[in-house]
């Protein structure tokens, strides 16, 4: 299958990736925050935590996330991403999908503090689960299946060409971890 300009999948990419998923599974702090949408607070449907240099602050949907400090492990796997993406991470927004009814809705990660092309580099644990990428405006989506282990890296007009989403699902399926690091540009001033 091929994917759009932009991004790059590489299945297979992590050795270990369910010792790896106990690890952040028990390792991190996962909670249940409120989040601004179309005008109404609602309930994350996940459960995230986040971690960045010092000083490093990052919004979305009404959020404002400040800096905690990195846990050795998940320090080893910004660097390893890092390298393959030829990017130096200061943060990581860490995703706990619990099961089908967990979900991220249709969105690019456009946010200012990202500048106007922003690399981030997705890691997926756990189970595996249906991403799919469109055109933004609409379209034809595309399918891929991200796999324990694997990393996809969203570059170049990724953010500004396409829209991406992890659905919903009504089948059985275990939890899953997606770990997004991403490179958060100071304010101004």
């Amino acid at each position: 299958m091929k994917l759009p300009p932009g991004f790059e999948y590489r299945p297979g990419w992590l050795d270990a990736p369910d010792e790896w998923f106990r690890r952040l599974y028990e390792g991190l702090e996962w909670a249940a925050r409120d989040i601004l949408l179309f005008g109404r607070r609602v309930a994350q449907p996940r459960l995230v935590d986040w971690y960045a240099d010092p000083g490093i602050r990052y919004r979305y949907s009404g959020l404002e996330l400040r800096a905690k400090p990195w846990p050795p492990f998940l320090e080893e796997l910004r660097r390893r991403a890092g390298e393959t993406a030829s990017r130096s991470f200061n943060s990581a927004l860490c995703n706990l999908y619990r099961d089908g009814a967990d979900s991220m809705g249709w969105h690019a990660d456009d946010e200012q503090e990202l500048g106007p092309e922003p690399v981030i580099a997705s890691i997926s644990l756990g189970a595996e689960r249906r991403f799919l990428i469109r055109p933004r405006g609409g379209g034809k989506s595309i399918r891929l299946e991200l796999s324990p282990g694997s990393l996809l890296v969203m570059s170049g007009r990724s953010q500004v060409d396409y829209q991406h989403s992890l659905p919903k699902t009504r089948r059985p399926v275990d939890p899953r971890i997606n770990l997004t690091f991403r490179e958060v540009l100071s304010p101004p001033g």
